[in-house]
């Protein structure tokens, strides 16, 4: 559609995307993608400005450019857009044009008609999706930055000598003096509740209603650190392939999160569920003793097997029939702070189907809510204290093309009137321990709790 009118500029100087960005940063609804562990899922970090067309899901209503509409849903508008605006990619990069954005936990719930009777601690859209002009696009493995302008909000060229001068102008950040802030973390959960909380859904497994699903406690933190530089600081000491900086306005999404969601390029759908955390030791000896009693632990694998059955089911809803495969079953990942399980598990989109009828069959993520789902979400809600929000939701890019990738938002804060909000949670099994199950939760916040300070 646009690709008469786009340009595509490989820089002749490599620059790491997230040099740019600070320059970028405060620019209207730019927003960042960022792959700071650079490993076979961590290629490439997407800048997104100049945007053109935003889509706000908020509550029961639908915004189109900030102006209400009432003729039309959310997910019909995406669809037709989607359908009616396909645009070719040629290039060997992710994406040229199309969207990024986030699909929040609570916007999962309602697809799936899961009422609720808990208060939101935050409130934020359910979700917003902006189509954006002009990208850089950095290639982590072969250190090459470029630029796309699609001429949509000015004509393209224009557009790239623009993008260039303020790359010119970005101002390198220099080494400072660290000063500690002082934070206030304010848990809704007081220890004892929670495993109260987990003691209960184990219940309801051994009762027969699921045979797993995720217990998550929420933390409000009270901190003056600047929401960019707790980015910077949590992309440089918990590195993660699905991080990412959204700025919203009113309020800002500062993201490491480990774990894909789904990614799709050319019709091939994959989706990569964690279930399995240790935390990493502070020797190399405890270390490989951490790793090797996760790749040992038949609690955590059958967990994980369960999930995977989970997402194979989901994706049969809209994958060809018989194209749904187990290509990875138990890998041990390692980040900073944690070691993860995962799986991974392909499929083909059948013909005629786009990102939305993948949306609508398998989000939220199975990992993050449990088995059977709808059931599983049902005893999130009787049991967690508050809305999840974005916590567990979705970010990521769609294309005009078809493709996209999105991750599961984890290792996330949300930046709102001055305050944090960070969602921490678990797998809960019929095995599950009350105190391992507690402290995991303090042990996977650890990352951004650091940042924070």
């Amino acid at each position: 559609m646009y690709h008469k009118q786009r340009q595509i500029k490989k820089l002749t100087t490599y620059i790491p995307a997230a040099e740019t960005f600070r320059a970028l940063a405060s620019e209207q609804d730019c927003v960042f993608l960022d792959s700071s562990l650079v490993n076979d899922l961590g290629r490439f970090s997407i800048i997104g400005a100049c945007p053109y067309l935003k889509l706000v899901k908020d509550g029961e209503k639908f915004f189109i450019n900030e102006k209400e509409e009432t003729g039309i849903t959310f997910e019909d508008y995406l669809r037709n857009y989607l359908r009616d605006h396909v645009d070719q990619n040629e290039s060997e990069l992710p994406l040229v044009s199309g969207a990024v954005g986030y699909f929040s936990y609570d916007y999962g719930r309602k697809l799936q008609g899961v009422p609720s009777g808990e208060k939101a601690l935050v409130k934020i859209p359910d979700a917003v999706l902006t189509f954006y002009d002009v990208y850089l696009i950095e290639d982590c493995h072969q250190k090459e930055t470029y630029l796309v302008a699609n001429g949509i909000t000015a004509d393209a060229s224009e557009k790239i000598r623009e993008m260039e001068q303020k790359i010119r102008q970005r101002t390198e950040r220099k080494e400072e003096q660290r000063v500690p802030h002082n934070i206030i973390v304010t848990p809704n959960f007081e220890k004892e509740e929670y495993k109260k909380a987990v003691d209960d859904m184990i219940h309801y497994i051994i009762e027969g209603d699921i045979y797993i699903t995720n217990m998550t406690q929420q933390l409000t933190i009270e901190s003056d650190k600047a929401p960019l530089d707790v980015f910077y600081d949590l992309r440089k000491n918990n590195p993660s392939p699905f991080g990412g900086y959204m700025d919203y306005g009113d309020f800002q999404i500062v993201c490491a999160s480990p774990e894909r969601f789904l990614k799709m390029k050319k019709g091939h759908v994959n989706t990569r569920p964690i279930k399995g955390t240790r935390k990493r030791g502070a020797t190399l000896e405890e270390d490989l003793l951490m790793r090797t009693e996760l790749e040992n632990s038949e609690k955590d694998k059958s967990e994980l097997l369960m999930i995977v059955d989970l997402e194979r089911n989901d994706l049969n809803r809209v994958c060809k029939p018989g194209s749904v495969k187990v290509t990875e079953l138990f890998t041990v990942e390692e980040y900073a702070t944690v070691f993860h399980l995962v799986s991974d598990i392909e499929g083909a989109l059948e013909e005629g189907k786009n990102f939305v009828d993948l949306l609508e069959a398998a989000f939220p993520g199975g990992s993050i809510t449990g088995a059977p789902k709808y059931r599983a979400m049902e005893i999130i809600d009787e049991l967690e204290h508050g809305k999840r929000n974005l916590y567990t939701g979705s970010i990521g890019y769609l294309t005009l093309d078809g493709d996209c990738d999105f991750n599961i938002v984890i290792r996330t804060a949300l930046h709102k009137d001055g305050k944090y909000f960070l969602g921490a949670g678990g797998g809960i099994t019929a095995e599950s321990d009350l105190e391992f199950e507690y402290e995991e939760t303090l042990q996977k916040a650890k990352a951004i709790l650091e940042a924070l300070r």
